[in-house]
């Protein structure tokens, strides 16, 4: 069996919604971190790549019809490299990766693309068609937020709550405070501010051209969503949204985003035949089920689960990348695991809440942290993991190599 490694990844800076990305397609923004990662990486023949595998949650408008495939063909590949795109909402990004990580296991492969993609801002409006000619029955929906066509069964049985409201279902059941939110949600826009300040999020980060109608491009090379000036005091004047008498706000949720990010993953024949540097070995990866109301509660599952396959405790990892759905659902997770609130070793250059969430993205994104951030801080295992809408947890434990 082959192990499989993180060579290198490269991701685009996070855009705020109708922002900065908002004029790039969401295939041709799907292809620009796809295109920089082989010309980073130019010693290796195309023809080898297995596949490209992308995670995208959205793929209604311009990511339909198998993103992956069009952003190879986009980025220059060669026609012979598949594409293939993958959906596990929040997760996409990771399960991608995960997919190659299997394959290469069992030798079906030794070279992939894998990353993922979201387009927030360029998400359609979508028209359903009537059961019956005439029937009258058409529903709009906007493809950027959440659910649509819900099934009644199933809202019935599991609930179809807005993730802002499964968020408040956690502070009910958990118990966690707004003033524990706001302080939170703080830390993590203080911690992505200071990073961007001290160049450790360049080292993720590809610039990106930006046209513009009357002018020379424009430059866009640092995530925008950051809010550097953002205090608790100001964070606990801002209204619930999901619920009266909540404590949910745009100021302790993560955002909607725009975003791609690309790796390289690789197993042990090909990196020897390109002299490849592996950043990371993918050591172990889970999935899990829970209640969709308390979707965030997904990574307590996961990362138990992943620690028991690997012989690993919590006291073993290094880095913990947890992605900040909200901060709500942070607290409860971090709590449920026994992980201080602050611990130094969670989100060490902020979360979702500061940087943002480009949903098929997200996953790709804490990999590719995680495994720049071993290096950084020389530390030898990272655990990266994130709930997932409709009641799912995923985690992956990196090693440093």
């Amino acid at each position: 069996m082959s192990e499989a490694y993180i060579i290198d990844a490269i991701r685009t800076p996070i855009g705020k919604y109708r922002g900065s990305l908002s004029p790039i397609r969401a295939d041709d923004l799907a292809a620009l971190p796809i295109k920089e990662l082989m010309n980073r990486n130019s010693d290796i023949d195309p023809e080898r790549i297995e596949d490209v595998i992308l995670g995208c949650a959205n793929q209604a408008g311009e990511d339909n019809r198998n993103v992956a495939r069009m952003a190879a063909l986009l980025a220059g590949l060669p026609t012979s490299v598949p594409g293939e795109t993958v959906n596990r909402l929040c997760a996409s990004g990771m399960s991608s990766t995960v997919q190659a990580y299997k394959s290469i296991n069992v030798g079906e492969g030794d070279l992939f693309i894998t990353g993922g993609m979201e387009h927030m801002t360029r998400g359609p409006m979508v028209l359903g068609k009537g059961s019956a000619p005439y029937s009258g029955t058409n529903e709009m929906h906007d493809t950027t937020f959440g659910w649509r066509f819900v099934n009644p069964k199933m809202d019935e049985e599991y609930g179809s709550e807005a993730m802002g409201e499964t968020a408040e279902n956690i502070v009910e059941k958990f118990g966690v405070s707004r003033e524990d939110q706001d302080k939170f949600a703080a830390q993590s826009q203080q911690k992505a501010a200071r990073a961007t300040e001290n160049g450790r999020l360049a080292k993720e980060i590809m610039p990106v051209e930006i046209p513009q109608r009357k002018s020379d491009p424009k430059i866009f090379e640092e995530d925008e969503f950051i809010r550097p000036e953002t205090t608790v005091e100001v964070l606990n004047k801002l209204p619930a949204v999901f619920r009266d008498g909540g404590s949910v706000t745009p100021g302790n949720a993560s955002g909607i985003n725009d975003g791609a990010c690309a790796m390289l993953v690789a197993g042990d024949s090909a990196i020897k035949d390109f002299d490849l540097e592996p950043m990371a070995r993918i050591v172990a990866s889970a999935v899990v089920g829970v209640e969709p109301r308390i979707m965030g509660m997904g990574p307590v599952g996961a990362s138990r689960k992943v620690l028991s396959r690997t012989n690993l405790s919590l006291d073993d990892i290094d880095i913990i990348e947890l992605n900040e759905a909200f901060a709500a659902q942070s607290l409860a997770v971090l709590r449920e695991l026994g992980i201080d609130d602050d611990d130094p070793r969670v989100n060490p250059h902020g979360g979702a809440i500061a940087l943002g969430h480009p949903l098929g993205m997200s996953g790709a994104r804490l990999l590719q942290t995680a495994s720049i951030e071993l290096h950084e801080q020389n530390k030898q295992y990272a655990l990266c993991t994130l709930c997932v809408g409709v009641g799912q947890g995923m985690a992956v434990i990196l090693e440093k190599t």
